[in-house]
């Protein structure tokens, strides 16, 4: 099927309505006139859940968790009998793998401070030079789809 305007009218109100996170696919089959499937394969062809979990979960959420399960083994350790607190070679490699993806985590820009920024930089060049600020777009949309 040949794609035309229409469809990508379409694609683009669906995708909108998919980034909300507030409706169901078949909702917004419904509501912008195509077939779930339709929906189900733009989702899964241009990878929209990432973009929405990038979206939805922020860093510290993210760095909450693990924190959270990093406390929740230390409390269990704890509680051992003394002579026994100490990490079991399973705890050990969670612990280890939690505290690497935390702080990996933290030393990292994450796409949504990237959106932020670029939204920012746009909104400030668009303020003096609207045409570079439509140039700009395209490349900001590119660079942030690579970090998908």
């Amino acid at each position: 099927m040949a794609k035309t305007p229409k469809t990508d009218t379409k694609k683009k109100n669906a995708k909108a309505l998919f980034l909300t996170g507030q409706y169901q696919q078949k909702e917004i089959a419904e509501l912008v006139g195509v077939t779930v499937q339709t929906i189900s394969r733009w989702v899964n062809t241009e990878k929209w859940d990432l973009e929405l979990a990038s979206l939805t979960i922020t860093k510290e959420k993210q760095l909450a968790r693990y924190y959270a399960q990093i406390n929740e083994i230390n409390e269990a350790i704890s509680m051992r009998d003394p002579g026994q607190r100490f990490a079991n070679s399973k705890e050990a490699d969670t612990l280890l793998k939690l505290s690497s993806a935390a702080q990996k985590l933290e030393s990292e820009t994450g796409v949504r401070e990237i959106v932020d920024v670029s939204i920012g930089v746009l909104e400030w060049v668009r303020g003096f030079d609207p045409e570079k600020a439509k140039e700009l777009s395209e490349l900001f949309d590119g660079y942030i789809k690579t970090k998908l």
